[in-house]
């Protein structure tokens, strides 16, 4: 999404990186609010290929980084530790911030709507820094535009939301009235079901690195997992995050056995 906003995306040795960041008000009013159709073609037609070779009971997930996220990346040109340009620009610029993040929201909004429109079933919001932020800035300069995005999407398909480390945000997170919040692996499941369970599906969390042990082992954990949730209603077996590059893909498809297992 933000280079079909108009920032320059290149892929170097670590990864994707975004040259000529967003710091100051003119940046913000250069980025445009794009046609998905029109800027992201391809994301359309991988959804439209994908759903008509999967089988009708599998369902197809949609996805987009959460505003906030976006605004880490854009304002720091790729991946960071300190944020400390989005947070200068957070604290010290509030009316540049908050023109970023509209743009953002609208961005992100019109994108899922696109993907519903090709095929997704359900769609998530993968607020990836949000987890950095105290309680009081994650009310005031992320959750305001996630739940903007939410509510542009209201009553089409499932919403999901996740933030990384965002155990301190979970009763934010279930404010925000999505069908289903995503918990991270360091988030204590059962917890999570005595406090929010019937708020709120719950959706999780198995440890990714888990997946770099043995299938045996893998098997294990996921019974332990589902077993702390007690079979209570609400809950979406999938890990705390994304498999990592190096699993061992027959671990994969020991926790996906599993899982089916579980469900038989």
């Amino acid at each position: 999404p933000l280079e079909a906003m108009g920032m320059t995306l290149v892929f170097d040795e670590h990864g994707p990186a975004l040259p000529e960041p967003i710091r100051s008000a003119a940046d913000v009013a250069a980025l445009r609010v794009p046609e998905p159709a029109g800027t992201m073609p391809y994301v359309g037609e991988a959804l439209r290929i994908v759903r008509r070779e999967l089988p009708s009971e599998t369902a197809l997930i949609g996805f987009c980084g959460a505003p906030f996220t976006l605004a880490s990346y854009a304002v720091e040109g790729g991946t960071g530790k300190s944020f400390a340009a989005l947070r200068s620009l957070m604290y010290r610029a509030g009316p540049t911030f908050t023109a970023l993040m509209d743009k953002l929201a609208a961005t992100v909004a019109r994108h899922l709507r696109y993907q519903i429109e090709c095929g997704a079933e359900a769609v998530v919001l993968f607020d990836s820094w949000a987890g950095t932020l105290t309680r009081e800035d994650y009310r005031e300069f992320a959750a305001p535009w996630t739940a903007r995005v939410l509510a542009e999407v209201e009553g089409l398909v499932p919403r999901i939301v996740f933030a990384a480390g965002g155990d301190h945000l979970l009763e934010e997170q279930v404010a925000l009235g999505a069908e289903c919040v995503a918990l991270d692996h360091r988030t204590s499941i059962g917890q999570a079901f005595e406090r929010f369970g019937g708020r709120t599906a719950l959706q999780g969390n198995l440890d990714p690195a888990a997946l770099l042990s043995t299938p045996d082992d893998v098997r294990r954990r996921t019974r332990e997992l589902l077993r702390e949730v007690g079979g209570r209603q609400g809950h979406v077996l999938n890990l705390g995050h994304g498999v990592l590059k190096e699993t061992d893909p027959e671990c994969v498809a020991a926790f996906v056995e599993t899982a089916r297992e579980a469900r038989r």
